[in-house]
């Protein structure tokens, strides 16, 4: 099959090129390629390896590496528990773990083979093993990647290139068995809707464990022949810094997007960058209206959303030549089907901008399976294979999908009304008291359920008061969406994506 970096091998290589940069360590196609054909030969017939996913230039080296050499990755979150750790390896039984020479791994890791990726661009660069030994040497014997170590691009297209574990919200986390070729028409798929070619210069700050940030904001880069810029961490003067320096997309998470247009009034070189990008992409969960707009006034400038999950990488997206409607997250992408059902899985057929129904999907963006799990597999597809996702969406007449939250915890069935607490906290986020805002249901004996907020306020000294929210989002919305109960915090609990974690609400009463 073709491969996965045609800018790494064949007629396409381009040597000279910038591929990625970590801070002030960068690496050109030339120097990608041959660190990675060195590694790629080690990891040869490995089956699967771990990768201790940093935010770091060795996480990008381990990972190209291990899909170069046609052996899946499964990448780790550093901040994992030792117990959720444990379940991971467990469950994908790597052979051998990559990390950077100095990356402390804990107890869970201390069985498995080690192989130290160094990475040096100055001097060459090297693997090693935990004894430091390094294969320089090896590296300048292949001339700069010439493609003569084995690669995956003869593995077939349903082969395994990672396993990524979801979060574990409703139990242990599972392994989705993600295979190259969802990874390859996911990418191509957002080449299309976002015109992403060679000339782009993607800057984030997202981690390298989950499909945002490792395969759209690693791996997409590579297979156009463009650049990543990866910030470390996020910083809004880091973001200007590589958006004025010809960084021409952002990827980010709405959390980001807040810091973003919390500190635009007062920084005008900021908003000058911002205006200036191509392409300002949020995803990972729902930006709030009230931020699109406040980004958008402030910089000309409005950001597109798409939606996607672990198990399907993305599945829709506002187009980089549509109109970035606050709110929505676009139409299908090329090659995905997508379609709104009721409760019994009866599909609707109303584009009203009203009707509320659970989002399922299909096409060659899907994961294969959940490692291990034939049961869980066999209970996420529906009777006639179309996946279910569990979020809730509403479309439009022009069929623009707008999300309403999740169908567990997002989806408040009220006095007969189905309510999505999404569109609640979008009304909230507007009063000018409130800073952040989460919307839950809890049971109720006359309703079945009653809509529960819980708010940030902009000035905890003096929050709004809960029938002054009652009657703004009534009046926004409708009267029966209005919150009946009122929960002040300090800060909402989040993850390391930004989301929202409500089932850790209830924790806070």
């Amino acid at each position: 099959m073709p491969p996965l970096f045609p800018a790494l091998t064949g007629e396409a290589r381009t040597p000279g090129r910038p591929a990625l940069r970590f801070g002030d360590r960068s690496l050109t196609y030339g120097e990608l390629a041959a660190v990675t054909d060195t590694l790629a030969a080690r990891l040869k017939d490995a089956g699967r390896v771990a990768v201790w996913a940093t935010p770091t230039m060795e996480t990008a080296v381990a990972v190209v590496a291990a899909l170069r050499a046609g052996v899946p990755a499964v990448p780790l979150n550093p901040k994992s528990g030792e117990k959720e750790l444990g379940h991971i390896l467990g469950d994908s039984a790597p052979s051998l773990v990559l990390a950077a020479p100095d990356d402390e791994l804990p107890p869970p890791l201390g069985e498995l083979t080690r192989i130290d990726v160094e990475v040096d661009a100055g001097s060459g660069a090297t693997v090693g093993d935990e004894s430091r030994a390094t294969v320089g040497d090896e590296a300048g014997a292949r001339g700069g990647g010439a493609g003569t170590a084995p690669t995956g691009d003869s593995a077939g297209e349903e082969s395994a290139a990672l396993v990524v574990y979801t979060s574990g919200t409703t139990g242990p986390p599972k392994g989705a068995v993600i295979p190259r070729r969802a990874i390859t028409t996911t990418l191509d798929a957002l080449a299309d809707a976002w015109q992403w070619t060679a000339d782009d210069v993607l800057v984030h700050a997202l981690p390298l464990f989950h499909v945002h940030g490792l395969i759209l904001g690693v791996l997409g880069p590579l297979r156009r022949g463009g650049a990543v810029r990866h910030l470390g961490r996020f910083d809004t003067a880091a973001v200007a810094r590589e958006l004025s320096a010809g960084a021409t997309m952002l990827f980010g998470v709405p959390t980001m997007y807040h810091r973003l247009a919390e500190a635009l009034p007062a920084d005008p070189e900021l908003a000058k960058a911002l205006g200036g990008a191509r392409l300002l992409v949020s995803g990972s969960a729902a930006l709030p209206v009230h931020d699109h707009e406040r980004i958008a006034a402030a910089t000309g400038r409005r950001v597109i959303e798409r939606y996607g999950m672990t198990e399907t990488l993305m599945n829709t997206s506002v187009r980089a030549d549509g109109e970035a409607r606050a709110g929505t997250v676009g139409l299908p992408l090329p090659g995905v089907e997508l379609r709104l059902v009721e409760e019994d899985g009866t599909p609707l057929t109303a584009y009203d901008g009203e009707s509320v129904g659970e989002i399922q999907v299909r096409g060659p963006n899907l994961f294969t399976e959940y490692l291990n799990r034939p049961d869980a597999t066999a209970a996420a597809f529906a009777p006639d294979g179309w996946f279910r996702t569990g979020d809730m969406a509403v479309r439009d007449p022009d069929g623009y999908v707008r999300i309403v939250g999740r169908k567990a915890t997002d989806l408040i069935k009220s006095g007969g009304y189905k309510i999505g607490a999404g569109e609640i906290e979008n009304a909230l986020l507007e009063h000018p008291g409130v800073r952040e805002a989460a919307v839950t249901g809890e049971p109720d004996p006359d309703l079945g359920e009653r809509v529960v907020a819980w708010i940030v306020p902009a000035d905890p000294q003096s929050p709004p008061p809960a029938g002054e929210l009652a009657s703004h989002v009534a009046a926004h919305l409708s009267p029966h969406k209005r919150p009946r109960r009122v929960h002040y915090l300090s800060s909402l609990p989040r993850n390391d994506m930004g989301k929202i974690m409500k089932r850790a609400l209830k924790t806070h009463e």
